[in-house]
């Protein structure tokens, strides 16, 4: 059975997004996505056994967190009736979680899905290299004391280096460069300032600042920790960010000509964003409020070296496919990876160079206007937890048009290993924020 109807976003959650300080956070990623998950639950008009169906992006769940989607649906008494499972797009995770459920919502396979991502970046696993698995596994085979003592004879200092996990997953392995690379390879490609890069990164902390100032981030639920602690603000502001203090940091993926420093460059975070989807009939019966609607969801694959450029590739499939323009999107969101792929995509967009050689237009894509980018801030004030961030720039951009009093916005993100995601949303009317029968 098909359902050809909107998919309405009926609300959404997330928690503050936490900084990883070089040791374990206090909260694993299910905790993340089950205190996001409770309080949004909390808060609507059925049970969370009605939900159809859980689907979560995650890109690093722990060994016993695996397909966190049910681990999560359980602990939030979604009971063993509702199926609950992961998906797995680097970076874009949590958008690939949205569109998996708003597609199965219009096929009609379900008409009430909780959706979004999640990631523990500071509980990342530190690992054995292969030499030492290999060496444990004949440890294991050995059948005498003899035989033992051979093998502890032959280790060496080499054996017990540790391979850190979050450094080898932000590491392609088919170009064998980390993110933080691919980022300098646009800076150099598009000419951009060390200067241009730090005042975009400062503006990022600045927009934040007077976002949490003045209560625009009310998509934010507390989080409460074991041992008392309690969270109620993205960790990663920095409002004594300043020019002299963003231009003392040093480059940190290329020491001796980089432009990429740990000042301009996303956070790495714990955090978690959830939102319920809904088909009509759903919103209709329950009498759910709507804070908008998904229109569509496109992908795009580029080089890996680029992989920063991915949304200029699938903005320009989603406006190409909608008949649209730069100018019709009220407001966008694209995720700070990076102040260099942020900035580098703006001028690719408005490259005609560019554009006519890698998109294969006759006239570039246009200006996006910076005062419609990222309005309150983004991934380098805040942080950008991979399986989450892509669930949270639409949780927000959502939000944004709902404050403004807008219609129309477009979410965006580049993904590691070379893609890009677009997701177009909207808010036709002013009685989006009414019930849906008012």
């Amino acid at each position: 059975m098909s359902s050809a109807g909107p998919v309405y976003v009926v609300d959404g959650n997330r928690t503050p997004f936490l900084k990883a300080a070089g040791q374990p956070g206090p909260f694993r990623a299910a905790d993340l996505a089950v205190a996001a998950g409770r309080t949004l639950l909390a808060r609507q008009p059925f049970a969370p056994e009605d939900l159809s169906e859980v689907i979560l992006g995650c890109v690093i769940p722990s060994p016993d967190e695996v397909n966190i989607a049910r681990v999560v649906s359980q602990r939030l008494g979604c009971g063993i009736k509702v199926p609950a499972w992961t998906v797995q797009r680097n970076c874009g995770s949590g958008m690939q979680a949205l569109e998996t459920a708003a597609d199965r919502i219009r096929a009609g396979h379900s008409s009430l899905v909780l959706a979004g991502g999640v990631e523990a970046m500071s509980h990342a696993p530190v690992l054995l290299s292969q030499e030492m698995v290999g060496r444990l596994g004949a440890w294991n085979r050995a059948k005498s004391i003899k035989a033992r003592l051979r093998l502890l004879a032959g280790l060496r200092p080499r054996h017990f280096r540790l391979v850190i996990g979050l450094l080898q997953g932000l590491t392609d392995p088919v170009v064998q460069l980390n993110m933080g690379q691919t980022a300098e390879n646009l800076a150099e490609m598009f000419g951009l300032t060390r200067e241009e890069m730090d005042g975009y990164a400062l503006r990022s902390h600045q927009r934040l600042a007077a976002a949490s100032d003045q209560g625009r981030m009310e998509e934010i639920a507390p989080l409460y920790a074991a041992d008392g602690r309690y969270f109620t603000e993205d960790e990663g502001l920095r409002r004594d960010a300043s020019p002299d203090k963003l231009a003392r940091l040093q480059p940190a993926f290329d020491r001796k000509f980089g432009r990429i420093t740990a000042g301009n460059s996303a956070q790495v975070t714990d955090g978690a964003a959830l939102l319920l989807l809904a088909d009509a009939a759903t919103v209709d019966r329950l009498r759910l409020p709507i804070l908008g609607w998904i229109e569509e969801t496109r992908w795009a694959g580029i080089a890996p070296e680029h992989m920063g450029l991915g949304p200029v590739h699938a903005v320009e499939a989603l406006l190409r496919d909608r008949n649209l323009r730069v100018e019709d999107i009220d407001y966008w969101e694209l995720n700070e990876a990076f102040a260099a792929q942020v900035l580098a995509c703006l001028k690719a967009m408005a490259d005609p160079a560019y554009c006519a050689t890698h998109l294969h237009r006759e006239q570039p894509l246009g200006h996006l206007d910076p005062d419609r980018l990222n309005v309150d801030g983004g991934a380098i004030a805040l942080g950008h937890p991979v399986g989450a961030s892509g669930a949270r720039i639409v949780l927000h951009l959502l939000h944004v048009l709902k404050q403004r009093k807008a219609t129309r916005g477009i979410a965006t993100l580049c993904i590691g290993g070379g893609q890009g995601g677009a997701m177009l949303v909207s808010r036709p009317n002013s009685t989006m924020d009414s019930n849906a029968k008012d």
